[in-house]
């Protein structure tokens, strides 16, 4: 059974707290396993939460700033030491990052003495737009608004269609008939020739999108165009709106405000600072600008919205 949600490893900004370890997030989406901005404390978080990273098939990296990579060295040391059986058929791991910040990947990369057999794939991102191709996804970044270059990500399934069994019976074609029929583009059935248009409806894809650390910007917005799940920061509250706007960070208001700005079907709030004990408040002011919104909480899983008709 296929298995389309997020799971959230860490919610904190700069500073983990006893309830919140660094913001970390791993995106289950069918055969694919996407890491993003993985924190101080991943290993950990994945272990408690079940996620293999040894079965990892990407990383991204926002930015550079600590809480958004100090847990990269463990996440590639770690796959170094599941180099087994277990990653055979999985081939070298993909790891996006900001192109400009090679020599903090480096640092983190070589961070200490370890036997390296971890196969890792050098991606930096140079220019906005699609990365790469991760099974059925595409990966695209766009430029966020932070104090260093930060990238924001977005994964997108194509569009596609889905056979209507009413239709099918309709016309009398069933069993491996129906798999000739949407091979070729039709078939002669019982009653005559049927095109495969005849029997099928379209299949919106499915998407996600990722943005930390940045003040609201056109950026946010194109990553969060018409998008079903929305993971977005909200390091402060609106009451904290000139902290933010110093800082190049979002508020929970102004997240939700984009959000509903671009059509983002579900809002994920996240990257809270250690001033707040309690991330219900997130929820609470996004809520009243934003329809979906789900406040973040370390070990959470949080599903992917159903397939839109």
């Amino acid at each position: 059974m296929s298995v389309r949600e997020l799971v959230v490893l860490g919610t904190s900004s700069m500073l983990p707290t006893r309830y919140r370890a660094h913001n970390s997030y791993a995106m289950r989406w069918d055969s694919q396993l996407i890491l993003f901005d993985p924190g101080e404390g991943t290993q950990r978080g994945c272990t408690l939460a079940k996620v293999a990273i040894a079965r990892a098939t990407a990383v991204c990296v926002t930015h550079f700033h600590g809480d958004h990579c100090l847990g990269l060295p463990g996440v590639i040391q770690r796959r170094s030491f599941d180099n087994s059986a277990s990653l055979k058929g999985l081939g070298p791991l993909p790891i996006f990052y900001p192109g400009d910040g090679e020599q903090y990947f480096e640092r983190l990369r070589h961070a200490s003495i370890f036997h390296d057999t971890s196969e890792i794939e050098k991606r930096p991102v140079v220019v906005p737009g699609m990365q790469a191709t991760l099974g059925p996804l595409e990966l695209s970044a766009v430029a966020l608004d932070h104090r260093d270059t930060t990238y924001g990500y977005r994964l997108q399934e194509s569009d596609s269609v889905s056979v209507d069994p009413d239709r099918l019976r309709d016309v009398g074609i069933e069993g491996p008939d129906v798999g000739v029929l949407l091979d070729q583009g039709w078939f002669d059935g019982p009653n005559g020739r049927v095109l495969a248009d005849d029997v099928t409806v379209p299949r919106k894809g499915q998407s996600m999108a990722f943005v930390m650390d940045t003040a609201p910007c056109d950026g946010v917005l194109e990553l969060a165009a018409d998008v079903d799940l929305l993971v977005c920061e909200s390091t402060y509250l609106q009451a904290e709106a000139e902290l933010a706007a110093k800082y190049k960070h979002l508020t929970a208001r102004q997240a939700a405000e984009m959000a509903t700005e671009a059509g983002a079907r579900r809002l994920v709030l996240t990257h809270f600072s250690a001033r707040y004990p309690n991330n219900d408040v997130f929820e609470q002011e996004a809520s009243e600008f934003h329809n979906d919104v789900v406040a973040a909480a370390d070990l959470a899983t949080i599903p992917l919205p159903p397939r839109r008709n």
